[in-house]
């Protein structure tokens, strides 16, 4: 056993014998008795305190922390009691996602994870506590299921953390009782080329070709707000995304693609001579920006699409004055109240563009590798999940590909007999 155990309540001193004595102490039948004491892996003492009868717990106690310990399982009591909120916040500041990333994800714990669990101290986590948060996020009709999944997504991820820290033996989101929060999975559906259509006609000349560049190239919108004039290899016929334009703590600042995955894109004719049109009508500007947090070193770029004060174009202004009217014009939404406000209108965001060009590629028979390197996913089969549904049917090319096996004849076979299946066979 490690350490001792100290009885407060008595004491020893020496009698006239010089032998020594046991005495009441000056706490005698006051506070706790038992005081175990033992010196932690730091070098520093630690102890823990029990009241009167329980010395046989206390013996426990120091056993169990030598056992630990010896195989490696040691967790620091003092460093334990640490909150989640206390210890998340700390996590959030060493964390290495990108200055964007870090706000979205000091949001989802502030809101919806301290609330529930942010004073609770990390060491007395148990799978009890994360299932009730789940049933939080699930019980709340403000918070969608992809977003319950991110949020348990962060926590789990802190404790994770918390765990390499030396704070927990072990994570209790990995515990077998725990189960993620339900995310629907909606089916995406392609708008028609005739949407397409209508929703760029519908929208100022200045900001149409962004619709063709969007479904021809599948860029996403911050892409397109951050492309500039030496992106594009006319020649080549290729387009690269090197940069997009974000949105931090409401200032704009320039920065690599999602996944900081740079790509070239094929160019198609027609988007090309698109935009050769806009450059013409509306010449490139340059822009300086701050590159990847509001305090960032400057950087200049020669962007394609600009606001009319020659400006960035914010996103929240173009989709509420320009992309929604567009939209109600097309028919993909109703018009805007008598407040001039339109309803919500997700599933119907520049990304729409992003899943018309993915179809039409499917459907034309591309590679999903493909696909998924030309819209910059992380990987193909995060691309397979989402448009695994658009794919072409493969069920008529299978009956036409056994049918023409079992209609086929052997020689000497008389016309009208019963067709006997021929396959190529190989010796094994």
């Amino acid at each position: 056993m490690a350490g001792h155990i100290q009885d407060r309540w008595y004491k020893t001193e020496t009698d006239a014998n010089g032998k020594p004595t046991r005495v009441k102490s000056d706490r005698y039948g006051t506070g706790l008795r038992y005081r175990a004491r033992y010196v932690g892996p730091d070098g520093t003492e630690k102890s823990k305190s029990f009241p009167d009868g329980q010395k046989r717990l206390a013996e426990k106690w120091l056993t169990n922390i030598a056992a630990d310990m010896s195989r490696g399982h040691y967790i620091d009591p003092r460093a334990a009691r640490i909150t989640f909120k206390t210890y998340a916040e700390k996590w959030l500041k060493a964390h290495t996602a990108d200055l964007s990333s870090q706000i979205v994800t000091e949001q989802r714990l502030r809101l919806h994870a301290f609330p529930v669990v942010g004073t609770r101290p990390l060491d007395s986590f148990r799978p009890e506590h994360i299932r009730e948060l789940t049933s939080a996020l699930d019980a709340n009709p403000a918070v969608s299921g992809a977003y319950a999944r991110n949020i348990y997504g962060d926590v789990r991820a802190v404790l994770s953390a918390a765990v390499d820290d030396g704070l927990l033996p072990r994570n209790p989101c990995s515990a077998k009782s725990v189960r993620p929060p339900t995310a629907e999975r909606r089916r995406v559906m392609p708008w028609l080329p005739s949407q397409v259509r209508a929703v760029r006609a519908g929208l100022p000349e200045r900001y149409r070709t962004m619709v063709d560049t969007a479904a021809g190239c599948g860029l996403r919108q911050g892409e397109i707000v951050g492309l500039a004039e030496d992106a594009i290899d006319f020649e080549g016929g290729i387009l690269r995304v090197v940069r997009q334009v974000k949105l931090i703590r409401g200032k704009a600042v320039f920065a690599p693609p999602k996944c900081n995955k740079e790509r070239d894109v094929p160019l198609p004719s027609s988007v090309a001579e698109a935009l050769r049109v806009h450059m013409d009508a509306f010449k490139p500007v340059e822009i300086t920006l701050p590159w990847r947090k509001p305090d960032g070193p400057k950087i200049s770029a020669r962007l394609l699409f600009t606001n009319t004060a020659s400006g960035v174009v914010w996103r929240s202004n173009f989709n509420i004055q320009e992309w929604k009217p567009a939209l109600a014009g097309a028919g993909l939404i109703p018009d805007a109240r008598e407040d001039g406000k339109y309803e919500s209108a997700r599933e119907h965001g520049m990304h729409a563009l992003r899943h018309f060009y993915a179809s039409v590629l499917l459907d034309a028979g591309e590679s999903i590798k493909a696909v998924s390197q030309y819209l910059g996913h992380s990987d193909p089969g995060l691309t397979l999940r989402v448009y695994a549904h658009l794919m072409p049917d493969s069920r008529t090319r299978t009956r036409t590909a056994v049918d023409t096996i079992f209609r086929s004849t052997e020689p000497g076979q008389a016309e009208g007999d019963q067709p006997t299946p021929t396959f190529d066979s190989k010796p094994q």
